[in-house]
C-alpha cells in the first residue's frame, strides 16, 4: 500500500438528463487537482428516479463519463447509475480504473420508502477491488444503514470504505452520524458522497461529504450545500500501525450472510 489520494464530487445533478450531466462531469467541473479516486454521487446521471424508461442511456452515459474521467485523470471513478440487464433494472455502482474493464456492484438495500424496490432488483454480492494497493469495499446510499452487509470480516477484509449517494437533507444527521459508526467499528477510512440541490420531486440535498478516518474522526468534509470537489490523502502507514496496536478486529463475531 501507498497513501492514497481520494477526491469526493459534491454537485447538483441535472434531473432525469443524463446528456446534461455528461456535459457537467465532462465539461463543467474541475478535475485538475491530481488523484487516484474519484468518487461521485449516486444516480450521477439522472438523480435518484425511477424513470427506468431512461436506463439504457442513463448507464450509457455513466460509462462513459467514468471511462474518461478514469483514463485524463490516470485514476479510478466510482458512481452509481440505473442500468438494464437481462429483463431487470438495477441502481448498479460502477469501478472504473484506467484503461480497464469496469467492475459492478448492484445497490443491495433499496429504499422502500421511495419505492425503490418497485422499480430495481437488488444485488446479492459484495465487491471489493483492489487498487494502488489498496483493498476497497465500494456501497450504495441505504446501505449505509446495514452495518452486517459493511461489516470487515477475514474474508472480507478491506481498507476503505466508500458510500455514493442521494441521501435527503432531512436525514442528515443520521447520514454523519452513520458514518462515522461504520469507521469506527471497521477500524477503516470511510469516504460518504452525497449530492446537493432540489431534485425533481422537490427533495433538499445538503451534501454532507467528508472522508472520515480510523478512529471516526473526519478528516475532511465539504461545505454543506456548496457544489465543491475535496481531496484529501489517505494514510497508509498510519491506518496499518492503529489496527497493529489496537487488534479489536481479532475479537470479532464470526457470522453468515444468507
Amino acid at each position: 500500500m501507498q497513501d492514497l489520494n481520494i477526491t469526493l464530487v459534491q454537485t447538483d445533478l441535472h434531473w432525469e438528463s443524463p446528456s446534461e450531466n455528461v456535459s457537467m462531469f465532462l465539461q463543467g467541473l474541475d478535475f485538475s487537482e491530481k488523484t487516484d479516486l474519484i468518487l461521485l454521487p449516486e444516480m450521477f446521471t439522472t438523480g435518484f428516479s425511477m424513470n427506468t424508461s431512461l436506463a439504457q442511456e442513463a448507464g450509457e452515459a455513466a460509462l462513459t463519463i467514468c471511462r474518461e474521467l478514469a483514463n485524463r485523470m490516470n485514476a479510478a471513478v466510482c458512481g452509481s447509475s440505473m442500468f438494464f440487464e437481462d429483463g431487470k433494472y438495477y441502481n448498479r455502482l460502477i469501478f472504473q480504473k484506467p484503461d480497464e474493464a469496469p467492475l459492478f456492484y448492484n445497490k443491495r438495500h433499496l429504499f422502500s420508502l421511495a419505492g425503490e424496490e418497485q422499480y430495481y432488483s437488488p444485488g446479492n454480492a459484495k465487491l471489493i477491488v483492489t487498487w494502488k494497493g489498496w483493498k476497497i469495499l465500494p456501497l450504495v446510499c441505504y446501505d449505509l444503514r446495514f452495518p452486517v452487509w459493511s461489516r470487515r470480516t477475514a474474508e472480507n477484509n478491506y481498507d476503505l470504505l466508500l458510500y455514493t449517494a442521494n441521501w435527503p437533507e432531512r436525514r442528515s444527521y443520521a447520514w454523519r452520524t452513520l458514518g462515522k459508526a461504520r469507521a469506527i467499528e471497521n477500524q477503516s477510512y470511510v469516504a460518504i458522497v452525497n449530492r446537493v440541490g432540489l431534485d425533481g420531486k422537490e427533495m433538499s440535498y445538503a451534501g454532507d461529504s467528508m472522508v472520515i478516518d480510523y478512529t471516526g474522526k473526519p478528516i475532511k468534509k465539504a461545505i454543506p450545500f456548496k457544489k465543491e470537489n475535496i481531496t484529501t490523502v489517505l494514510g497508509a502507514d498510519k491506518l496499518i500501525s492503529f489496527r497493529e496496536r489496537l487488534a479489536f478486529f481479532n475479537d470479532g463475531d464470526t457470522f453468515e450472510i444468507k
